[in-house]
């Protein structure tokens, strides 16, 4: 089944990834690409309270990551791939575009430097170049706080 969403969201694990987008694509996996998080067992601590009985969490760095985006894609559970930035999943994308395919961009918050692009997505001048060459080399990259919403394509971003 692969993974279903591969969503950049600073929040990372919250109510609205677990519970907004978790339940109604069925997941039974997380996988959370954070090199942070996945270095900081009380990090991991507090995001496993985040995630429902039944679902999966795996943390991981960035690296370790890239090695093993073919196997979570090639896996039967449905998994969410998350990270926190866009530099991280432009290098998950870089090493093997076929698993990062659709990129959903979620809660990217404002930070000095970022411009409001959406009311949940801010986004630097550089950042927004990454994504869209992204774009350019075949990731199809959208915005989408909820299911519920209406995907927006990054051209449409002001």
């Amino acid at each position: 089944m692969a993974l279903l969403l591969c969503r950049i969201d600073d929040r990372l694990v919250h109510g609205q990834v677990v519970i907004g987008w978790g339940r109604p694509l069925g997941a039974n996996r997380i996988v959370l690409v954070d090199d942070e998080v996945a270095g900081n067992d009380w990090e991991q601590d507090l995001y496993r309270m985040a995630v429902p009985e039944g679902v999966e969490i795996i943390f991981s760095g960035v690296v370790e990551a890239t090695r093993r985006l073919a196997e979570w894609q090639a896996d039967d559970r449905r998994a969410m791939l998350l990270t926190g930035d866009v530099r991280t999943m432009a290098a998950l994308f870089d090493a093997d575009h076929a698993a990062i395919a659709h990129v959903n961009l979620g809660g990217i918050h404002h930070r000095p430097g970022r411009t409001e692009r959406l009311p949940y997505v801010y986004l630097t001048d550089d950042e927004y170049s990454v994504l869209r060459a992204m774009g350019a080399g075949g990731a199809e990259v959208t915005a989408q706080d909820v299911p519920s919403a209406a995907p927006i394509a990054l051209g449409a971003l002001p």
